[in-house]
């Protein structure tokens, strides 16, 4: 059976991958999916412009990151 593909984490699963930022810091992105779709959806369109990244820390936990836009 083949893997279902996150739109955000991709092959990570998204209770294995935390938000690092903001007023969501420390929920996982499955979290985000079931609680806020509207953020959920913002991270979406983030990732697809190349403004998201992934980090294993140090204490090998999956941490997610968006870079911020200039306008």
């Amino acid at each position: 059976m083949a893997q279902e593909v996150s739109p955000v984490t991709g092959i990570i699963e998204e209770d294995q991958v935390f938000v690092d930022f903001g007023d969501h810091e420390g929920k996982s992105i499955l979290e985000i999916a079931d609680t806020l779709p509207d953020y959920y959806d913002y991270l979406i369109e983030r990732k697809n412009d190349g403004h998201c990244m992934i980090r294993r820390s140090r204490d090998k936990i999956f941490r997610l990151y968006v870079t911020a836009t200039l306008n």
